[in-house]
């Protein structure tokens, strides 16, 4: 975001937001943001390379694709040993720091995009509204019908098998 640019007013925890506030914002932040980027890992690089390195992996991505470089860069959470360029970490960072609050709420955004394309597709899993998360309704369908494509197989193993 903009150095001394006025703070867009209702931008906090992206947790706290409804997906239409957030959708809203999002809007807001691209329009006045200097630059916005996205970066992802597929289910088959976080089984490589685990859900941390898979992480770092897509915040990688995301500032290669930036269109100008960063005056610094902040990560939600803990330090990211193999991020590669310098960062700060802010534990709690969505609620604590507005470029931070301003790039969860784009990432939500486009994840719940991402997850309303896939459950008109796979409407049994529930992925219009748990986002991925194993609620009842997606541990269900797991059990019923299986893994897709889109679902980390280690993570779901247990409970396709039944001990989760």
């Amino acid at each position: 975001m903009p150095a001394g640019a006025p703070d867009i007013a209702g931008v906090r925890d992206s947790k706290r937001l409804s997906r239409a506030v957030r959708e809203r914002l999002a809007v807001e932040i691209r329009a006045g943001a200097v630059a916005v980027s996205l970066g992802a890992a597929s289910v088959a690089e976080i089984g490589r390379l685990n859900i941390y390195q898979a992480t770092a992996l897509a915040m990688r991505r995301a500032l290669r694709r930036l269109t100008v470089a960063p005056d610094a860069v902040l990560v939600d959470g803990k330090p990211i040993r193999t991020l590669g360029v310098a960062h700060t970490a802010v534990v709690g960072g969505d609620a604590q720091c507005y470029s931070i609050a301003c790039a969860s709420i784009v990432a939500k955004v486009t994840r719940d995009r991402l997850m309303r394309a896939l459950a008109r597709r796979y409407p049994m899993y529930g992925w219009g509204e748990n986002a991925g998360y194993g609620t009842p309704v997606h541990l269900a369908a797991l059990r019923a019908g299986g893994l897709t494509a889109h679902h980390r197989p280690l993570f779901c193993r247990r409970i396709v098998e039944g001990a989760g």
